[in-house]
């Protein structure tokens, strides 16, 4: 028998389920506000944890700003 897939993340699915009811537009402002801080927080937490990790300095990323590091 073949699984059925969920075209919705678990994330999506708790979103429907918490916010069941209609918002007003100022709600949603906030409401988009607060899971973009949220997403930042977790980019900056990877980008200090590579930093760390490859235990880069200022003027290591100062180098890297006049380097072209893209790959064809």
């Amino acid at each position: 028998m073949k699984a059925i897939h969920n075209p919705l993340t678990n994330v999506q699915l708790e979103l429907l389920k918490t916010f069941s009811h209609q918002l007003s537009d100022t709600d949603i402002v906030e409401l988009r506000r607060v899971l973009a801080l949220f997403f930042a927080q977790r980019a900056i937490q990877q980008a200090n944890k590579v930093w760390d990790e490859k235990e880069w300095t200022n003027e290591d990323v100062d180098r890297m700003l006049e380097t072209k590091m893209r790959k064809k």
